[in-house]
């Protein structure tokens, strides 16, 4: 029996970031949020405690049903060979009060899908 090369453990990732946006996490800041976490092949919760109740990040339909207002923290966890990865971006997408950059949109963005 042959046993796989990959023994590696599965990578876990953590943070958190301040929710600033005016309004909550309402739609449009919500739709941003999984879109970006579907980026990622990790599998990324969210919640408004560090220890859950965890939500999947990369459901619109979960998001939204937290109903997270103005000045409340959101907490990450991903699992998956991209979680550090993931973690970072969605920290960086609410701290930048869901107003990516655009050097962390193209990082993030397929490669060859630009107009020539």
């Amino acid at each position: 029996m042959m046993e796989s090369e990959d023994h590696r453990p599965e990578e876990k990732a953590t943070g958190s970031a301040w929710l600033v946006h005016a309004s909550g996490l309402h739609a449009r800041p919500a739709i941003k949020l999984t879109k970006l976490a579907k980026r990622f092949s990790a599998d990324v919760v969210v919640g408004t405690q560090a220890g859950g109740p965890w939500k999947d990040a990369k459901s619109i339909a979960q998001v939204l049903s937290m109903k997270v207002p103005a000045r409340e923290t959101l907490f990450f966890e991903a699992r998956g060979a991209d979680a550090a990865a993931a973690i970072a971006a969605l920290v960086g997408l609410v701290n930048a009060d869901f107003e990516p950059a655009l050097d962390a949109l193209s990082l993030t963005q397929g490669a060859g899908n630009e107009p020539s």
